[in-house]
């Protein structure tokens, strides 16, 4: 899950780095009354998941309370890269002598964790790496020792931070691990790390990444999660407990057991969908291995209310899971969603192998439901679902 810069900021302050006043706004009332606590020049910043925002003129400044409001309401509203700003963080403005970069982030090529530091700061590391690479230093941290104060001083070290900054540096380093550790982060960055005219090291900005699949252990974490980001399929399917993913631009949906298998099938359907005019996948859905005749039900729920969804491709080759128990889903589901008044003339083609297919098939035969279209291979069935979609029957 990505943080807001705000959500980060409060994250940092939290594990005691150093950062400036400030407050989030969603209106310029809201703007006013956090910039009237705050001394001296201040900056609002958009808040939003997507780099850019400076250049956009996401960012300004303001010298009082009144201006702020004045800046906030120029900023919401604002559509930067697709996303339509709905907050502004302000924060008191810093002075500027010296710009650096830290961050640690999971290296999952290297599968390890690592820590990467620049005395230049400011700007995308990926380019001061491809045309400044002595500037950048890349330290892989050993997930069993991680960061002591050692450690931190070693990159503090590597990265050729300046002598009068690098005891204050060191402490950020150290302190960002624990933050990193104790939230059960993929990534904390920050962009800039800056020294002030007063001699401060800051934390300016805060891009953070959580794992979800640690969020048991943070209850705390729920709170932070966007849910005007959330795609509202996305979100009743987590309500259910589905692995489901919605792809842009696609018409096919997809339902299958296992992750790997579901990988294979949106590659065949993209193939196949070529020969009819670009048609492609429009979700990931993995009803796991040993999915019952609920999880089905429940999955062809969610793909089937998707409006782009045209036709959908159920594949399953039977293992733990019995393609007996994924027909009787899919017969619910579709006896279900008729209860419920609901339309249903999207075509399903089913593709079943494995542990009892036979009895599965027997069962969908059995059913004899207009909308269900059996193919016995899987190139096959990926090509009847495109052509089906295709048509838009």
């Amino acid at each position: 899950m990505d943080l807001y810069e705000y959500q980060g900021r409060a994250l940092f302050a939290k594990h005691g780095l150093p950062v400036l006043p400030g407050g989030v706004a969603r209106t310029p009332e809201e703007a006013r009354a956090i910039a009237a606590d705050i001394d001296g020049d201040l900056v609002v910043k958009a808040q939003v998941k997507v780099g850019g925002r400076g250049k956009a003129g996401g960012v300004k400044f303001a010298a009082d309370a009144d201006e702020a409001a004045a800046r906030a309401g120029e900023i919401l509203g604002m559509d930067i890269k697709g996303h339509t700003v709905s907050a502004v963080m302000l924060t008191a403005s810093a002075a500027i002598a010296e710009e650096y970069y830290l961050s640690y982030l999971l290296d999952r090529a290297e599968r390890t964790f690592l820590c990467i530091a620049s005395v230049a700061g400011g700007m995308d590391i990926e380019q001061v790496a491809a045309e400044t690479p002595e500037k950048v230093a890349k330290v892989a941290i050993d997930a069993n020792t991680g960061v002591d104060e050692a450690t931190a001083r070693e990159i503090a070290a590597a990265a050729k931070f300046p002598g009068h900054v690098a005891d204050q540096v060191a402490d950020i380093v150290l302190g960002l691990w624990r933050a990193f550790v104790a939230e059960d982060a993929t990534l904390v960055e920050v962009n800039p790390l800056a020294l002030t005219t007063d001699g401060r090291v800051l934390c300016l900005d805060a891009k953070v990444t959580l794992d979800e699949n640690a969020a048991f252990r943070h209850p705390d974490h729920e709170e932070m999660v966007d849910r005007s980001a959330v795609d509202p399929l996305e979100q009743r399917a987590k309500e259910k407990d589905l692995n489901y993913v919605k792809l842009d631009h696609g018409s096919v949906g997809v339902v299958g057991n296992g992750a790997g298998l579901v990988m294979s099938t949106l590659d065949v359907v993209a193939s196949a969908g070529a020969a009819y005019g670009g048609v492609r996948p429009a979700n990931f859905l993995d009803i796991g291995g040993g999915a019952s005749a609920a999880v089905m039900a429940n999955g062809l729920e969610i793909v089937l209310s998707d409006p782009a969804v045209r036709s959908v491709f159920v594949n399953v080759f039977g293992g733990i899971t019995a393609c007996d128990e994924v027909a009787g889903g899919i017969v619910h589901a579709l006896d279900l969603l008729t209860q419920r008044g609901e339309t249903l003339d999207k075509p399903l083609v089913v593709r079943l192998d494995g542990n009892n297919a036979a009895q599965g098939r027997a069962i969908l035969d059995r059913a004899a439901n207009p909308l269900v279209e059996r193919v016995d291979t899987m190139d096959g069935a990926a090509e009847r679902a495109a052509e089906l979609a295709a048509r838009g029957n």
